[in-house]
């Protein structure tokens, strides 16, 4: 049924609704990790440091959600289960991992669905996130990427998370000194999901050939990388806590400066130290420390350097 659809929507593609694939392949865009990443380190560096931290520590949970769900389901990707799928353009090299649940999906669950679930914006604003939320699930089907199950579950369990995580910063901000317990508990979780993924065994499935089609330890890739951002968000946002304590009340010279050297100094370590950190260290380990770096760096180390710059 599911594998139906998904060719259903690409005879569509392929014909009269190619004019979509390109707008489509756009909103994908928005549910991508770096997207992801960077959308929330704006919002947290210069826009509302509180609504960002919210963000990053529903998105630290998103990913650990993911990954969890991917290496326990072990659901094959739609090309790999029916040769007649054939993604759209090079859409495929984004589509790391298993399939189940969308990871983008989860992505945009957390970056715009965590605003629609958020009573204090405005309706229509609430409206719109929505929606996007849905265009981003939607885009991954039009792409022959996921299937409708794959989606579906990510809407639900990436909106559920964000719901809690509105729940977990109101409380804490009722509870400051409780901050040391969440960190404590979700790096425990985090370190779970990682040896979970480390020991479980995996399906080894072969072609008519012998081929194996998907080797499990390269699919749980994902897994350790959700476990990586965890832990480098949780770290990071109990550092800048006790030690940096940086403020988003500032002027639109600083937010524009903030933006622009911010996102710069985030590529440097996204494409130049973190492919550094893969060469030098193989496998899981690699995975976590180059995953962890970039996400430090959004919660502790820029704030840092911001408290110490702006100081001065």
């Amino acid at each position: 049924m599911d594998i139906n659809i998904l060719l259903v929507l690409q005879d569509f593609r392929d014909g009269p609704g190619a004019f979509l694939a390109g707008f489509l392949s756009k909103m994908t865009w928005l549910g991508e990790l770096n997207t992801a990443i960077v959308i929330m380190a704006l919002i947290y560096w210069c826009v509302s440091k509180d609504f960002g931290a919210y963000l990053l520590m529903g998105w630290s949970g998103n990913r650990l959600v993911n990954g969890m769900m991917k290496v326990t389901a072990c659901a094959y990707r739609p090309w790999i289960r029916d040769a007649r799928v054939v993604p759209y353009g090079d859409s495929i090299t984004t589509a790391t991992g298993y399939s189940f649940p969308s990871g983008h999906t989860m992505n945009a669950a957390t970056i715009f669905g965590g605003g629609a679930v958020r009573k204090d914006l405005p309706r229509v604003l609430r409206v719109v996130l929505g929606l996007l939320v849905l265009l981003v699930a939607f885009s991954r089907n039009y792409l022959g990427v996921h299937t409708p199950q794959d989606v579906l579950v990510g809407i639900v369990a990436g909106t559920l998370v964000m719901w809690l995580t509105v729940k977990l910063m109101q409380w804490v901000k009722i509870h400051p000194e409780k901050d040391l317990l969440v960190v404590s508990i979700g790096i425990g979780l985090a370190a779970a999901v990682a040896i979970y993924a480390a020991v479980k065994p995996y399906p080894v499935d072969t072609d008519a050939a012998g081929t194996v089609l998907v080797e499990g330890a390269k699919m749980a890739n994902d897994t350790f990388k959700g476990v990586g951002y965890c832990v480098a968000f949780l770290t990071g946002w109990i550092l800048e806590r006790r030690f940096v304590q940086f403020s988003t009340d500032i002027s639109m010279i600083k937010r524009v400066t903030r933006c622009t050297v911010g996102v710069l100094g985030y590529y440097v370590v996204s494409l130049i130290f973190t492919p550094a950190i893969k060469d030098c260290i193989n496998g899981a380990p690699g995975t976590f420390l180059s995953c962890y770096l970039q996400v430090f760096y959004v919660s502790f180390l820029f704030p840092w350097i911001l408290k110490r710059f702006e100081k001065e």
